[in-house]
């Protein structure tokens, strides 16, 4: 992507644009900065139009005349709104033209990114979840919101990613990809389960899927035909080519991945599914009482091993492992247990890795012993390297 337009909309996290039009320019891009009026007042048009190389445009038109918005939607390989407010993402899911920000992405004949940016409560309020979702039907790339500290001092999902990783999500995007796995059927788990305890309860765990979606879109990138088994997250993929089968508890999960297994070449099991279900599901809401509840609980099906029986020798099976002590030898144990070809190990004592972020820090321990480490990186270049580690095993000539 070599042309750029950069949107800029009104929020706290506008100063940021100023650390992404210079990334964008150090990878080798032309940039052209828009912002909404709003915009100007979280930081100056001069400082991104000294970055940038080139004039920002706030208004439709000023007194010297119009500026073309739909000359500017045809010329851009991408248009990149960030921050991408509340106000601005229910602008364009609803198809409002009312600032150049706007009427350019009307005008847009290139795949368009938002990172969105806003208070926790404004990012999970329906009517945004609805715009996102609206939105993404449409074809637009989100960038995952990252979860920390906020503006207001709360805490919570609805930070703007980082310059760094919206470069790295659009390098993603736009490097060329081999289709080293063209003809390859790849099937994919993700997300958490929930184990019903009553209608309104459930047993589950902080997944929300972002590092099984990644792996499964770095697949699709290379040809692969994915299926991508997802259990219950609002984060879904954006790649056109990953089919998903939406599932909830770990028995749908099993019954899902059992059906498409043995027709698959690749399997990886990114999902973090339940261990133990509640050995008797009321079927009414169960009432507080006096004193401790005693709750039976019993194993779930183990997918993993269950898979692992059935795999024949031309088939690849990679594991993840979320280990919080004795990192790698729970996780070769598990390698070894699991028959699993190679599994992904990653630490809750790493800063920046583990369930809800936006990156991770893994390292892929093999069979025959050898390991990979890898730095902190963003989600979606993990899900590269794991996707460059597969290519390695089917097909040694393109890895």
């Amino acid at each position: 992507m070599k042309k750029i337009v950069l949107g800029v909309s009104g929020s706290i996290a506008a100063y940021k644009a100023a650390v992404l039009t210079r990334l964008l320019v150090k990878e080798g891009a032309e940039v052209r900065v828009l912002m909404t009026p709003a915009a100007t007042a979280f930081i100056a048009p001069l400082t991104l139009a000294t970055l940038s190389k080139h004039a920002v445009l706030t208004e439709v038109s000023t007194e010297a005349g119009w500026n073309n918005h739909v000359e500017l939607g045809l010329w851009a390989d991408a248009y990149v709104i960030a921050p991408a407010t509340a106000n601005t993402l229910a602008k364009l899911a609803n198809g409002l033209c009312d600032n150049i920000l706007t009427a350019v992405y009307l005008s847009a004949r290139c795949p368009v990114f938002v990172a969105p940016a806003m208070d926790v409560d404004m990012w999970h309020h329906p009517a945004t979840r609805a715009n996102v979702e609206r939105l993404r039907t449409y074809g637009v790339h989100i960038i995952p919101v990252e979860h920390g500290e906020l503006a207001s001092g709360l805490v919570g999902e609805g930070r703007m990613a980082e310059p760094e990783s919206i470069v790295h999500y659009l390098r993603a995007f736009s490097e060329p990809t081999t289709q080293a796995l063209h003809g390859k059927k790849a099937l994919v788990t993700a997300g958490p389960t929930h184990e019903a305890l009553d209608p309104v309860r459930f047993i589950g765990n902080y997944s929300t899927g972002k590092m099984g979606i990644a792996v499964a879109e770095a697949l699709a990138r290379r040809g692969a035909d994915v299926t991508l088994v997802l259990g219950p997250t609002h984060v879904r993929p954006t790649h056109p080519a990953v089919r998903v089968v939406s599932v909830v508890s770990a028995q749908e999960m099993y019954e899902a991945c059992a059906a498409r297994f043995p027709q698959s070449d690749i399997a990886v099991l990114a999902a973090a599914v339940a261990d133990y279900r509640p050995e008797a599901p009321a079927t009414a809401k169960i009432k507080k009482q006096d004193g401790p509840m005693n709750l039976p609980l019993v194993e779930t099906v183990d997918i993993a091993a269950q898979l692992g029986r059935q795999k024949r020798s031309n088939q690849l099976l990679v594991g993840f492992a979320l280990e919080t002590d004795n990192e790698e030898a729970n996780a070769r144990k598990k390698l070894e247990k699991k028959n699993f070809d190679f599994i992904v190990l990653n630490s809750l004592r790493d800063e920046g890795a583990g369930f809800g972020g936006d990156t991770n820090r893994i390292a892929i321990l093999r069979r025959d012993g050898t390991r990979t480490a890898f730095d902190l990186k963003p989600k979606t270049a993990v899900g590269e390297d794991i996707a460059q580690e597969i290519v390695r095993w089917v097909n040694p000539d393109n890895g």
